[in-house]
């Protein structure tokens, strides 16, 4: 079998990098991007120092232009494009009321938590229907999920909640193609995002991402994952 090929956004830090470092470890390729070539550059040298098979390209989610640069420079290189992990995020204004909440700040939000992960699936799906194979995660958050949705964060459970629905839909569109699109929630981790107190160390956090992104043929799609489970919309 050929060499997978894995595309992982924001991986300079946090969750993201040990994904990279997780599919690396399994014999994957794993291109790396970041917004900051510097960062993005420094990160993949680490992995590399370490043996792992790892590569950067400079990709900024919010950018239509940096994404489609992105997929043809790894598909000018590679041939192939074989898993998307839609990782990127950021998580603003969580502490401010839904009736305060500003709407400026909510475009925001969704530009990079669900419009980047759109843009991206629009860019590498057709290449994965040309090769009738392709793995896609959507890294998505419980703070999105509808069946236990309380107050605040609602930017960020907009945008989350808008990711889980891009997975449905699209999974259901390329099912003929061998292409398995699924969200998942790494839960509270320990990164810059989920602070230093967080239960779950990103390890944790990025088993069932890495569980996802190499299910064998016929494995599930269009579904939400926690701990390797699936769970409520």
């Amino acid at each position: 079998m050929r060499q997978r090929i894995a595309l992982i956004t924001g991986a300079n830090r946090g969750l993201g990098f040990e994904i990279a470092r997780q599919l690396a470890q399994r014999g994957v390729h794993v291109v790396l991007t970041a917004r900051s070539a510097e960062k993005g550059q420094a990160a993949a040298e680490q992995l590399r120092a370490a043996g792992l098979d790892v590569s950067f390209q400079q990709l900024d989610v919010t950018q239509p232009e940096s994404i489609r640069s992105a997929v043809d420079a790894i598909c000018a290189q590679f041939n192939r494009l074989d898993i998307l992990i839609n990782n990127a995020a950021v998580l603003l204004g969580h502490t401010t009321p839904g009736l305060q909440f500003p709407v400026m700040l909510i475009r925001e939000l969704m530009e990079v938590n669900a419009y980047g992960p759109l843009l991206l699936c629009q860019a590498v799906i057709p290449v994965m229907q040309q090769q009738n194979y392709g793995r896609i995660v959507n890294i998505s958050s419980r703070a999105g999920q509808l069946s236990s949705m309380g107050g605040g964060s609602l930017g960020y459970r907009m945008s989350k909640a808008a990711l889980n629905v891009i997975t449905r839909v699209l999974a259901a569109e390329v099912r003929d193609y061998n292409i398995l699109i699924n969200s998942m929630t790494p839960g509270h981790i320990r990164t810059d995002m989920g602070g230093p107190q967080a239960p779950r160390s990103p390890e944790q956090g990025a088993d069932t991402a890495v569980w996802l992104a190499l299910l064998p043929d016929g494995g599930p799609s269009g579904q939400f994952f926690f701990e390797r489970e699936p769970i409520a919309w």
